[in-house]
């Protein structure tokens, strides 16, 4: 005869202060810009062949990462996003965006 067994339902609580603070993610401050240094590259990999223009290295928030996409994006006059803690542009668009972030007084290259 085989056991029946019973899901009690997923929920788990726990009262351990420790294992709460771990799980949050911590953000780093946002660096002023003379002390970032930013890479532009371009990428077409996994993209169905369309090239885009990469920007990574940022250190900071979330948020802050979020507008200077959002600056790029309208200079460059194109679409992108911001995923995993880079700047995705599409199209290529290094030289523009090489000239929006030393506008900017970030150190890209």
């Amino acid at each position: 005869m085989a056991k029946k067994i019973h899901f009690q339902g997923g929920l788990v609580y726990s009262t351990n202060q420790e294992a709460l603070q771990r799980s949050e993610e911590e953000e780093q401050e946002t660096l002023p810009p003379e002390k970032q240094v930013l890479r532009v590259v371009l990428d077409s990999k996994q993209r169905a062949g369309k090239i885009v223009t990469l920007v990574q290295g940022f250190i900071g928030k979330e948020e802050d990462l979020e507008k200077l996409g959002k600056k790029l994006k309208s200079f460059c006059g194109t679409g992108g996003s911001v995923k995993e803690g880079q700047i995705i542009i599409q199209g290529d668009c290094k030289q523009k965006v090489l000239q929006c972030l030393l506008k900017e007084k970030y150190k890209a290259r």
